[in-house]
């Protein structure tokens, strides 16, 4: 829980610019782009602000975007480095790639 002198962070998805967002506060602290395609959705890029990393706003961002496409029983494919690094560090979130796609990906089978 944060401390009330922390702004609050809000994870949100926006499909018309095609990206999860991440608030600190009333600001844009960060963002990471998806795109869909025939064999599930590319998250092709993660960014947060420079003066905002090391808040582990970039972690909190593509977790709660997996969940949110785990959610939808949807596929990802991690072409995004930071989101193929943060899936290697969080091996139950693998479900989301599906078993065929993570070879592609350097990811572990299971």
């Amino acid at each position: 829980m944060p401390s009330p002198d922390e702004p609050a962070v809000t994870v949100t998805d926006n499909p018309a610019e095609h990206r999860f967002e991440i608030t600190y506060g009333d600001r844009l602290a960060g963002f990471a782009v998806y795109d869909e395609r025939p064999e599930g959705w590319a998250f092709t890029h993660t960014e947060i602000d420079e003066d905002l990393e090391g808040h582990g706003l970039a972690s909190r961002l593509v977790r709660e975007a997996m969940d949110a496409m785990a959610d939808r029983g949807a596929h990802v494919l991690p072409h995004c480095s930071y989101v193929r690094s943060w899936l290697e560090k969080h091996p139950d979130h693998l479900g989301v790639v599906a078993p065929d796609q993570r070879a592609a990906f350097g990811l572990p089978a299971a």
